[in-house]
Formats: structure tokens, C-alpha cells, sequence
């Protein structure tokens, strides 16, 4: 059982000051970012799926007890929207066992205009397997229903909780864990803004009551201008203690 919190990607320009010095080339951000957080969800998978050197590469360089969330490719959750998921599958498991001790979940994000389909999750949900950590983003309402909740809790996949703007907040568990997503307290804009102090607050709350479940909490925040995320993440690490 533990907490993780990070955020969205490692690497930015607009990080420079903030979490790393300023300049700092590309190849060292994560080594200043590693020193300060124990996991980190990476976006960069969802436009190219790396290389399962790649992978490996990363499992040598990351220190123990530090997770990798991966992204799942948009090829599989936005161009095939689920559909024949299996070659996909397939892929991201022998990418995944790469990882060994440091791999943490796998998240899928489906695209704002996929609607309700519960044939088609179910079918994809069974392509699993056990020991791959999933959760899914569901952006579209039709989504939120029992159905899919109970759907979820039978594969022991995390439904993916979000704050962000026009998103809904739903604070449902359906796995051994919980994964939340923070897209910025800006209620027109995603990825806007910096979380106040009293947002924290509340978030710590939250996160100290599922880890007395006895769940494991990974949290990413995905506010990433002007440094946001790594402030608030920074906070949130602070409060949870």
C-alpha cells in the first residue's frame, strides 16, 4: 500500500527554473525529476508507442522503488476507438514486462466523442490480463452508469477519477487502487491554472481515506504551464506526508 503522487511528463520547456535548472538539456530533466518524485504518468506513449528497448532502457535508469505510468496509444483508444484491440495488446504487454519491478499502470484514455458501449469495453477489458494495472479515462458522460462501474470492478480495473474543467468528479473505487487525474482547477479551460491551498487540502483528505482502505493512490497532475503541475504536485506530497 502507498501514495504516488507525480506529474503528466517529466520533460518541458516551461520547467526550466522550476524544477530544473535553468538551461538543462533534454537527456538530464529526468534525473533532476526523479529526485523529487517516486512515479511519473507518461503522455509521450499516447502520440508513438516506444520501442520495447526503450522500456528496458528506462527500467535500468530509474531508481528502485520509482513507478512508470504509461499512456496507452492513441492508434488503439482514439483511431480503432477499442476495436480489435488484441495486436495493440499485445504490443504493450511485451513493452510492459520490460519494466519489471517498475511498472506502475497502464492508463487508457478514450476519446470526448466515444459514447456508451459496454460490448466493446467489455470485450477489451477481457484482453487484460491480471497482472497489468489498468485504468480507464472516460471522457464522455454516457460512461458514468453502474453498468460500467460494475464492469470495471469485475476486470479489477480502476475507473480513472478527474478533476478538470467540464469534467465530472466522480469519486468511484473499482480496483485494488485508485487513480486520479488533475487537469487544472480552471473551470473553462483544461490543463489551466494552479490548485489553491484549500483544493489540496480536500485532495489529501481524500487520499488518506483510500489509503486507510488499504488502497494504493497514484495521483498525476497534468496542469503542467508555467510549472503548476510540479508546484501542486510538490504541495500535495507535503500534506499527505
Amino acid at each position: 500500500m502507498g501514495v504516488y503522487i507525480g506529474t503528466s511528463g517529466w520533460s518541458y520547456d516551461h520547467w526550466q527554473g522550476v524544477l530544473y535548472p535553468n538551461p538543462t538539456p533534454v537527456a538530464k530533466r529526468l534525473g533532476y525529476y526523479i529526485q523529487k518524485f517516486q512515479t511519473v504518468e507518461l503522455n509521450s506513449s499516447f502520440y508513438r508507442w516506444p520501442k520495447q528497448t526503450t522500456f528496458t532502457g528506462w527500467e535500468q535508469r530509474l531508481p528502485d522503488g520509482f513507478l512508470l505510468t504509461v499512456k496507452a496509444p492513441r492508434g488503439l483508444t482514439h483511431a480503432k476507438k477499442l476495436y480489435q484491440p488484441e495486436v495493440w495488446m499485445e504490443r504493450i504487454k511485451t513493452c510492459w514486462h520490460e519494466l519489471k519491478q517498475k511498472r506502475a499502470v497502464l492508463l487508457v484514455q478514450l476519446a470526448p466523442q466515444q459514447a456508451y458501449d459496454y460490448d466493446r469495453l467489455a470485450y477489451f477489458l477481457d484482453q487484460i490480463p491480471p497482472w497489468l494495472h489498468t485504468t480507464v479515462e472516460f471522457r464522455h458522460p454516457s460512461w458514468n452508469n453502474e453498468a460500467v462501474f460494475s464492469l470495471l470492478e469485475q476486470h479489477q480495473v480502476a475507473y480513472c477519477i478527474m478533476s478538470g474543467a467540464r469534467l465530472p468528479c466522480i469519486l468511484r473505487v473499482t480496483a485494488p487502487f485508485v487513480y486520479v487525474r488533475m487537469h487544472g482547477p480552471d473551470t473553462e479551460h483544461l490543463y489551466g491554472g494552479s490548485y489553491s491551498d484549500a483544493d489540496l487540502h480536500w485532495w489529501a483528505s481524500r487520499i488518506r481515506e483510500w489509503a486507510d482502505m488499504g488502497k494504493d493512490v497514484f495521483v498525476y497532475f497534468n496542469n503542467d504551464g508555467g510549472g503548476n503541475a510540479v508546484r501542486n504536485a510538490l504541495a500535495l506530497q507535503q500534506l499527505v506526508g
